[in-house]
């Protein structure tokens, strides 16, 4: 009867909205889940569409890579901290590096990188930032900033070397100069072995001075005649340089009381002159 049920044409109450429901459900479910809820009727579709709801990915649990990118990207101690540069001026002697240098590294690797630079060994190293850099602690931790001066003192090997020559040798190499500033004429010499030689007493007379150290005795030998004196008899020996030959002296032997006794030798060598004196007078009559 047309009564008893639904007019011709119209759907019952409800239809629209559950076949809309069906509809909009069925994409979210996977195709296997949707072909078993067809076989299984409207409980099992229910099952199903729960279990749909409930396939989000699982929570990750601590230590997964989402927590472990903080990691690698330097945020924790242990991980990139190492790559953090400053920007340091290395100075040593008189001479300024620039260079960049880890931030977390230890005074120990900076001496190390001092050295690659300057050659300057890390045992002959004194670094300093605002006192004495610790070669245990890390430049971090003593608080050094980026533009920060560091100050090197310190000698290479050779420098060491040339300060360390020995005395002796350093006093040697300095007379040494100062002979060759000295013409060899006028540098003093001891007394030689031969007679001395080439000159002449006022006689124009050629002249020999032999020292007979052994007798105490001077010996003034000319062609005519050797004068044999004892050195004690000889009261003052003067001698100055003769003008315009500074190489050369004009000496006198006082053999008696006076002046008048004086015994002139002349182109006597300016090097034996203090030594002529020396072995005549002996030092004493200097004081």
């Amino acid at each position: 009867m047309a009564a008893a049920g639904a007019p011709d044409g119209m759907e019952e109450p409800g239809m629209d909205t559950e076949a809309e429901t069906v509809a909009a459900e069925a994409p979210a479910r996977p195709l296997n889940c949707v072909e078993a809820e067809a076989a299984a009727g409207a409980a099992a579709e229910d099952s199903c569409a729960a279990r749909g709801v409930l396939q989000p990915a699982p929570a990750q649990p601590p230590g997964d890579p989402a927590a472990q990118a903080s990691v690698s990207n330097g945020e924790d101690a242990g991980g990139g901290a190492g790559r953090e540069l400053v920007d340091l001026k290395i100075i040593w002697n008189k001479t300024k590096h620039d260079v960049k240098f880890p931030l977390d590294s230890t005074g120990s690797e900076l001496k190390q990188k001092i050295h690659s630079i300057t050659g300057l060994p890390p045992a002959m190293q004194k670094v300093m930032y605002k006192g004495l850099v610790p070669e245990d602690k890390t430049l971090r931790e003593i608080k050094v900033t980026s533009g920060a001066k560091i100050m090197v003192v310190g000698s290479t090997i050779n420098d060491v070397l040339a300060v360390n020559t020995p005395k002796d040798a350093a006093q040697q190499d300095a007379k040494a100069e100062e002979n060759r500033k000295e013409p060899l004429c006028r540098q003093k010499e001891r007394l030689p072995t031969v007679p001395l030689s080439g000159m002449y007493n006022k006689s124009g007379g050629k002249v020999r001075l032999t020292f007979k150290l052994e007798q105490d005795q001077l010996w003034i030998g000319t062609k005519e005649r050797t004068e044999k004196l004892p050195m004690g008899s000889i009261k003052n020996v003067v001698s100055e340089p003769i003008e315009g030959h500074e190489d050369y002296h004009m000496m006198a032997f006082q053999l008696g009381p006076t002046e008048a006794s004086y015994y002139w030798v002349y182109w006597v060598p300016t090097q034996y002159v203090d030594a002529i004196k020396d072995t005549v007078l002996g030092k004493w009559q200097y004081f």
